[in-house]
């Protein structure tokens, strides 16, 4: 099957996913269920371009790290997010909206719009699952670059969820463990995952799939990640501005001073 039409599937498949997501989120008054299934949409759209091209035995170079990757997602922000309501970011969203109008403006500006950026960022995987074969010296030292951003990531989320878990810690700035050296250990990780993702693609010879490797990436740096919650840390962590003159913003290094 050509891969454009592999493409549209994928999309439809990703749309229908978070149509359903949507509908739930109507009914529970959360639009943050969007986030627990960001990974699990992934997963679905790897799953289905794989199958539209035949399930090459080659595609399981990526099939198997964005399964793993998405389900370990998908389930660590399912379980941090239990029984806390809606994120802040979506509640905000809901200010001075009647609950129709919020529905409406939803579907499209959060469900439908993460479901064609899923589409749009895992040009990679169908990069992937359409080539006749890898480059595989390439195609190795990609996986062993996103198992070390898989790890990283872990490791972070694991050891934040460890702090907030103790109820001393509560208001307090994480600076233990990988946060000693990165006030975002878990974004480095996350985009590690991605720079293997891009390789990847790259030894399928898919560089036409690179931008949407770097799109992921510019949005952890600028639109949902970093830049975001640096903004609203700053505003709600004594103690976070020395925090912040002491460690690197992203990429692991030695405290200063």
């Amino acid at each position: 099957m050509a891969g454009g039409t592999v493409f549209m599937v994928g999309l439809a498949a990703v749309l229908v996913l978070m149509t359903a997501v949507w509908l739930a989120s109507v009914q529970r008054r959360d639009a943050s269920l969007v986030d627990r299934y960001w990974g699990l949409a992934f997963v679905l759209f790897t799953g289905v371009v794989w199958g539209l091209s035949g399930w090459p035995l080659h595609g399981l170079w990526i099939v198997l790290p964005v399964l793993f990757w998405g389900l370990r997602l998908s389930i660590f922000i399912a379980w941090r997010n239990w029984g806390h309501g809606e994120d802040g970011r979506y509640t905000a969203m809901r200010a001075g909206r009647s609950e129709r109008a919020f529905a409406a403006r939803s579907l499209v500006t959060i469900f439908w719009l993460q479901g064609a950026l899923v589409a749009v960022i895992g040009l990679p995987m169908l990069a992937v699952v359409q080539a006749d074969g890898l480059w595989w010296p390439l195609a190795l030292a990609a996986v062993l670059v996103w198992a070390v951003g898989l790890g990283f990531e872990t490791l972070a989320d694991t050891q934040m969820a460890r702090f907030r878990a103790e109820p001393a810690n509560r208001g307090q700035v994480m600076d233990r463990g990988l946060w000693r050296y990165s006030r975002h250990p878990n974004y480095f990780g996350e985009i590690v995952v991605w720079t293997g993702f891009g390789l990847l693609a790259l030894a399928a010879g898919g560089w036409w799939a690179l931008p949407s490797a770097v799109l992921m990436i510019l949005l952890i740096l600028r639109v949902s990640g970093v830049t975001l919650l640096e903004r609203r840390l700053h505003d709600s962590r004594p103690g976070y501005a020395d925090y912040v003159r002491r460690t690197n913003t992203l990429i692991p290094g030695p405290p200063r001073g």
